[in-house]
């Protein structure tokens, strides 16, 4: 059996396919099920995250894994497997095991060191024990993945390299301002109450928002996570719980939103953003029963602005009414969208216009109409220009085109959601500041690598290679332990036969013959049995415990029995290990 690992991540697919891509709890457990149901497939775990969707399974053929999990991706995503493909990635073998490594080192994190995705890999092993499809391949290589990443974060800086995605992207909205200063005294709005909401409130709190409140479809999570920040000995902030019905109301009050739910619609639209802001108020809000002290609101800044007037249109002379259009929508009379779209006649009749129009006398020089068999050729001339490259060269100087200062947002939005929780439509409203996941790409591809990174490099490429060595050893014991058994029958045999030809023995000749034969036995398989556990360990090693059920002739279900045996005792012992931790 062996190690493969199909998925999609931020680094292979747009946002716009994870978003569509993204799973569901229960979409998360339907699809290990069917994992482990197909015939490739022995384990199966999922790592879904807000920028990744993997799927590892133990498989005992390669093109058959790929096909079937790639397959099974696309069924539980409901993204279509030929849209779905090209964004697709592989690893095998000892790569699986180097990029789930990197992962839980936050190596290939959005925000490179983050130590977020070491509590999602946790999440990810649990799920696959409680629903029985992780054996001992996967059982070990999550928990050891989730040992890699906490050495890298505490024998390097990696740390240092990079934040929390809910940091990342509270730096975003500040703008370059310290969070810290960017943040006192504001009020906050939390949607959802999961490992990434709680850690964007308790990372507000820290921050010095004056309120944190919370809205949650499930209210008693969301009074839970309100006590333990009004609890916690490093913040000294205001927190209560909202139902989701609330949040409307919430939103004509808050400051700072921070969204990250697991529904699979939008929770804010453009519209329900645009209606809070305009229904915010000046100066301090009376706070509602249980609210807390009111907060001082900053007023909101108008949707839309008006342009001043153009003269362009006032010119005279000017063969078309411009100052018409200026007033539509989204529509400029500057420059070369003046005329963008026109017909060509009009074309031609505002080229010969400006054409004229922009030469100027010259060294005492006057300016002479053209004849009209020139203007002709002019405007024919222009026109084909028109044809060839679908724009009139403009030869004067086209005035400064006014753009209207976009005012300092009232209120930032942080959508942390896959897929989002907040209509993307929201970035086209002023007042307004929105960083999703996709703006947080954008902005972490130029984030400066620290030095610790290649420290860390080294780390996973160490652990790697202690880890295939395991494996490879553990992948030989079985044979090596039928090998002992049969020997140890066949010792009990002889004893047998022994005791039938000399009745006589007395207890104690017995015993002192069966330990020598034992002895004998032990002393020439010691030497063996050590020697072919290293040379497995080593990579290519795998053949060795064939060689050794063929030259030995060992009975494979006895190997097998063997190895069900260790599996099950590998489950016991991550079973336990789970209670005590309960404790």
């Amino acid at each position: 059996m062996s190690l493969l690992v199909v998925g999609l991540s931020h680094r292979s697919a747009p946002v716009s396919v994870l978003e569509r891509a993204a799973l569901t709890a229960d979409a998360q457990v339907k699809l290990v099920h069917d994992t482990v149901a197909a015939e490739p497939a022995t384990e199966a775990a999922v790592l879904a995250t807000c920028n990744r969707i993997e799927l590892y399974a133990d498989v005992d053929k390669f093109h058959a894994g790929v096909a079937e999990l790639s397959t099974l991706l696309a069924q539980h995503s409901g993204v279509g497997l030929d849209e779905l493909t090209p964004y697709l990635y592989v690893h095998y073998e000892d790569r699986a095991v180097h990029h789930l490594f990197s992962v839980a080192c936050g190596l290939d994190s959005m925000v490179v060191g983050e130590g977020q995705i070491l509590g999602q890999i946790k999440d990810s092993l649990a799920t696959a024990q409680e629903q029985h499809t992780a054996g001992r391949l996967l059982n070990d290589l999550f928990q050891q993945s989730l040992r890699v990443g906490k050495r890298a974060h505490s024998e390097t800086g990696i740390d240092r390299a990079g934040q929390s995605l809910v940091t990342f992207g509270l730096e975003q909205l500040a703008a370059g301002a310290p969070v810290e200063t960017w943040a006192k005294g504001k009020r906050a709005l939390v949607i959802g109450a999961g490992s990434m909401s709680s850690l964007a409130a308790a990372t507000l709190a820290r921050a010095g928002v004056a309120e944190v409140v919370i809205a949650n479809r499930t209210l008693e999570r969301a009074e839970r996570l309100a006590q333990i920040l009004i609890e916690g000995d490093d913040t000294d902030v205001l927190a209560r719980a909202v139902p989701m019905e609330t949040v409307p109301d919430e939103l004509t009050r808050a400051d700072v939103v921070v969204s990250c739910t697991g529904a699979t619609g939008l929770v804010l639209t453009a519209e329900s953003v645009a209606a809070a802001l305009e229904g915010r108020v000046e100066g301090p809000v009376a706070p509602d029963a249980g609210a807390g002290p009111a907060v001082r609101i900053t007023e909101a800044a108008p949707i839309r602005g008006d342009l001043p007037p153009t003269s362009l249109g006032t010119e005279e002379g000017c063969p078309l009414d411009l100052s018409a259009v200026q007033g539509t929508a989204h529509f400029s009379v500057l420059g070369e969208a003046a005329v963008a779209g026109m017909p060509a006649a009009e074309l031609e009749q505002h080229a010969a216009w400006v054409d004229k129009g922009a030469e100027e006398p010259r060294s005492g020089r006057t300016a002479v109409a053209a004849e009209p068999e020139t203007e002709a050729e002019l405007i024919s001339a222009l026109a084909a220009t028109v044809a060839t490259i679908g724009r009139i060269p403009e030869r004067r100087r086209p005035e400064p085109v006014f753009e209207a200062p976009r005012p300092a947002p009232v209120l930032s939005l942080l959508d942390l959601a896959m897929p989002r929780d907040i209509d993307a439509a929201v970035h086209r409203l002023l007042g307004v500041r929105l960083v999703d996941i996709e703006s947080l790409a954008e902005a972490s591809a130029d984030a400066p690598m620290a030095a610790d990174v290649d420290q860390v490099r080294r780390i996973v490429s160490d652990e790697v290679a202690a880890f295939g060595a395991a494996q490879r050893a553990a992948h030989i014991t079985p044979t090596v332990v039928a090998l002992r058994s049969m020997a140890a029958e066949v010792v009990a045999g002889e004893i047998a036969r022994l005791e039938g030809r000399l009745p006589g023995l007395d207890d104690k000749h017995r015993a002192e013959i069966t330990q020598t034969v034992r002895r004998v036995v032990d002393k020439l398989l010691h030497a063996p049995t050590v020697r072919v556990k290293q040379l497995a360990a080593e990579p290519g090693g795998a053949g060795y415990a064939d060689a050794l059920r063929t030259l030995f002739d060992l009975d494979p279900e006895t190997v097998a029995s063997v190895s069900r045996a260790d599996d099950t005792k590998s489950t016991e012992n991550t079973e336990n290990a789970k209670n005590r931790g309960r404790a």
